[in-house]
């Protein structure tokens, strides 16, 4: 169907969209706009905004944004078509008639689905046959309930080459080969492509069926045989499951993705509808998008064994390039040999909920997956890490989540590697690194008055001068780090209070959620407190020597090297007012405990003053974490 641009922009003139989408989200008035609790993602404060004058909503949570088809495609699951007929409908419009190219598509994909749902009737009526008994067997023994099996519309293909082209000679045979159902060589007579096999019918998220897949009965191969890519059917865009996961998600805002029918149908059973599987291949990017659009951590639930695991990690690095703040994964990772199925069927949906609790964030399974992959003793093996750690964070496509990758790696890396001091009389000891996943856990708040005085002397001054100009410098940051900055407690005097009409910005400017506020504008608007002296002397402080400082250069580098400072502002604090408190507590009684806790904080402290170090190095002298992004 063709639809002209000025068609689709008279629709959304034409739709309210406060009052569409006030249909099933409570609004309230705020302003010239409309303002609630978005509905893509769980929030407890409203950051869902509906403009009627400009035609669009935007959630400044999870950046959720369209107009109103969009709306309709993403909130309510419809097809593009589908969208613009019913908002048509609504609005008193008639859509435009099909030129006659697409009229002939039209009309051979609505042939198509009735095959297909031919087909899936006809092998739902051989199940129940005596053909049907091994079948039946099979689904007995997987657990499979009779009420399940119909709900899914399992059928049976006879072991023969031609009973189903026999049965729907109506549609003759060209569309039967169209439709995957037969398979036709070098003009030889057609045959069913199906046989001896339990048949599953494959949905689309209308719930029409338009493909099938099929469990051999017995031993052979392949195991499972699903049908051809064909004008309805692309297994590379398409979900099992899809069609009865879409309402459970949306109730539970999560969905599961497993390895197989099988999976997916016994959770279903179970009582956990939110599950869709793949169809015999690894996730792609169009399958990723499409749960991303249901919930913004999927959860993938793959086999125990090798390839399961290997297909998570393959999951994994295809979804790097696609992921946006507060959009990732979670793994639950299932005992050797355990696939879902298995541990509902032995343990119920209980076993299975409880992994889920457990389950590992995307960046913990990378990075666990990177340290186990080689040994790390030597300083080579070491750099080989950083390295690869440097090409998982580089292939980010989004400037933000690719910087806070940087830095969690090289803050993970840096407290698992940093090295240990030694006594003056001990000889120095082989590196032993800490095994994968052990962090360093810190001691109980400091309770002395060498801690209280370490702790009032307050934060590195000349490191918050440097942080306050990186801010200036980039004011889009400003919002991301403004909760860890409020609970600092800044130098006295102008610096202080430049901090605090700086952190005021970025709370009451709505332009920083929009990130169009930079560094004049921020300038101007501190210089309305008074404040422009001593922010315009910051960014002439060009003697410091951290790239965020620079009024040049590369703009993600300076914004990763800016997370790091703040980072190392906000520790390094605590970890010297602990020292403070095991010094005294070392000084005033000697155990081998006390003085693990004050090796453990001052090869803490050397890890900060290192990571403080890499920044003030030279662009020329890159680090290993960035030296990719050269």
């Amino acid at each position: 169907m063709s639809l002209s641009p000025a068609f689709l922009d008279e629709l959304r003139a034409r739709t309210s969209l406060s009052a569409l989408i006030g249909k099933t989200t409570k609004l309230t008035k705020a302003g010239r706009e409309y303002k609630g609790c978005c509905p893509f993602h769980n929030e407890k404060t409203p950051s869902f905004y509906v403009n009627d004058d400009k035609g669009f909503y935007h959630c400044f949570g999870c950046s959720a944004h369209g107009d109103a088809i969009r709306w309709m495609t993403d909130q309510r699951g419809l097809p593009f078509i589908d969208a613009v007929k019913e908002l048509a409908q609504a609005a008193g419009m008639d859509v435009p008639a099909p030129d006659k190219r697409s009229a002939e598509r039209a009309e051979k994909a609505l042939s198509l689905h009735g095959v297909m749902q031919a087909a899936s009737e006809w092998f739902a009526g051989q199940l129940g046959g005596l053909e049907g008994a091994a079948a039946r067997e099979l689904l007995d023994r997987r657990g499979i309930s009779t009420a399940t099996a119909r709900a899914f519309g399992f059928g049976f293909a006879p072991d023969t080459r031609g009973k189903l082209r026999a049965a729907l000679k109506q549609f003759g045979d060209a569309m039967l080969i169209e439709a995957g159902l037969l398979i036709s060589v070098d003009g030889k007579e057609p045959y069913d492509r199906f046989r001896g096999r339990l048949m599953i019918p494959i949905r689309d998220q209308r719930g029409r069926v338009i493909a099938f897949g099929g469990r051999i009965i017995g031993d052979g191969e392949p195991k499972y045989l699903n049908s051809p890519d064909t004008p309805l059917f692309d297994k590379g865009r398409t979900l099992y499951n899809l069609d009865r996961a879409l309402p459970a998600a949306r109730k539970s805002d999560r969905v599961f993705v497993v390895e197989g029918y099988m999976d997916a149908i016994a959770l279903a059973q179970a009582g956990i509808g939110e599950t869709v599987a793949p169809l015999g291949t690894a996730l792609t990017e169009h399958q990723l998008e499409r749960l991303w659009r249901i919930a913004d951590v999927p959860t993938l639930c793959f086999d125990g064994d090798a390839a399961g695991q290997k297909a998570a990690m393959r999951a994994a690095h295809r979804a790097l390039p696609m992921l946006a703040p507060g959009r990732s994964l979670r793994f639950v990772t299932l005992r050797d040999g355990l696939d879902p199925d298995d541990l509902v069927r032995a343990k119920g949906a209980g076993a299975f909920e409880a992994l889920v609790r457990e389950a590992t964030p995307l960046v913990d399974r990378l990075w666990s997956h990177e340290v186990a992959a080689e040994p790390l003793t030597t300083p080579e093996e070491r750099a080989g890490l950083r390295g690869r750690l440097a090409e998982l964070a580089k292939s980010i496509g989004d400037p933000v989540v690719r910087s806070e990758y940087h830095s969690e790696f090289r803050r993970r890396y840096d407290e698992q590697f940093a090295a240990a001091p030694r006594r003056a009389f001990e000889p120095r000891q082989p590196f032993v690194p800490r095994k994968p996943g052990q962090k360093w856990s810190p001691p109980p708040p400091p309770v002395t008055e060498d801690a209280k005085e370490v702790r009032a002397a307050g934060i590195d001054r000349v490191l918050a001068k440097a942080v306050l100009a990186g801010l200036i410098r980039h004011p889009v940051e400003i919002a991301r780090h403004v909760e860890v900055l409020g609970s600092l407690r800044m130098a006295d005097g102008a610096l202080g209070r430049l901090f605090e009409a700086v952190v005021d910005v970025a709370l009451e400017d709505r332009a920083l959620q929009d990130q169009t506020l930079d560094s004049a504008r921020l300038v101007t608007i501190l210089a309305q407190s008074g404040f422009e002296a001593v922010a315009r002397d910051l960014l002439r402080a060009d003697t410091m020597p951290y790239s965020f400082t620079q009024p040049t250069g590369d703009v993600t580098r300076a914004r990763e090297d800016l997370d790091e400072a703040i980072a190392i502002l906000v520790t390094r604090p605590e970890v010297d007012a602990a020292l403070a408190d095991a010094t005294s507590a070392m000084q005033a009684r000697f155990t081998d405990e006390a003085f693990e806790r004050q090796v453990a904080l001052v090869r803490e402290k050397q890890a900060l003053e290192l990571r403080l170090a890499n920044l003030v190095q030279s662009n020329e002298d890159a680090r290993a974490f960035d030296a990719e992004d050269d």
